[in-house]
């Protein structure tokens, strides 16, 4: 089950990509589910992955690790866009998988020793998040390169990779206590909310300036929802 749950989300990216370079994707409704994606991821963020370290562990210390994550996040972020150039090989690998290595990461925790309504809200968010990412990516890539295939599989190596990170922090942290789980967890929150505040929401304002707040809401509303499954 937790294969199935991760090759779902992954598959995101390539549905996405090919959502995007062979559909029709206006930059509105780009803009309006990149912004639905990230109040949904907000939520996660903060329910799955940061307040169950509030309530078992040392708060201090889980506060401290929040901001851990987002530092590094920035970081690296800075260096792919800013030193590295997004548009080469290895730079553009490196800015696609960014946001989701995090992500994938805490999915995979997060499913240690839970059934996958548990954590529907958290997997319902990264898909929600993949895949008009996805999408504007592909169809950005292909208008600078003018190769498909190549940015078709591009996506897939990408999806393998976020897949991957995904299933090792499953079954190679299985075995880690409670308390160091929360703190990976806390970790990877500040990397996604970061990674909002950099990526997701300033790509979604700049497509539209009013009706985002609404998507932002709804993506809200959704992500509260699905974690009411888990309960």
């Amino acid at each position: 089950m937790t294969a199935i749950v991760v090759i779902i989300v992954s598959g995101a990216l390539i549905i996405g990509a090919v959502w995007g370079i062979y559909g029709n994707l206006t930059r509105r409704l780009e803009g309006f589910l990149v912004a639905l994606a990230g109040g949904a991821l907000l939520v996660s963020a903060l329910l799955e992955l940061i307040q169950p370290a509030l309530e078992k562990n040392s708060i201090p210390i889980t506060l401290s690790i929040v901001f851990i994550g987002a530092l590094v996040f920035t970081i690296l972020d800075y260096l792919v866009k800013e030193k590295w150039g997004s548009k080469s090989g290895g730079g553009l690998l490196a800015a696609i998988t960014l946001d989701g290595i995090p992500e994938n990461l805490a999915m995979g925790v997060a499913l240690i020793g839970a059934g996958p309504l548990s954590v529907a809200a958290l997997s319902g968010s990264i898909f929600l998040s993949n895949l008009p990412e996805a999408a504007g990516g592909a169809k950005e890539m292909v208008e600078d390169s003018n190769s498909k295939k190549k940015v078709i599989w591009l996506w897939i190596g990408t999806a393998l990779i976020l897949s991957a990170s995904a299933l090792l922090g499953h079954y190679l942290l299985a075995d880690v206590s409670k308390e160091y789980l929360n703190y990976i967890k806390c970790f990877a929150g500040g990397a996604v909310v970061a990674s909002l505040a950099l990526e997701v929401f300033p790509k979604a304002f700049k497509e539209d300036k009013y009706l985002k707040g609404l998507a932002t809401a709804i993506g809200l509303v959704m992500a509260l929802f699905l974690n009411t499954l888990g309960e």
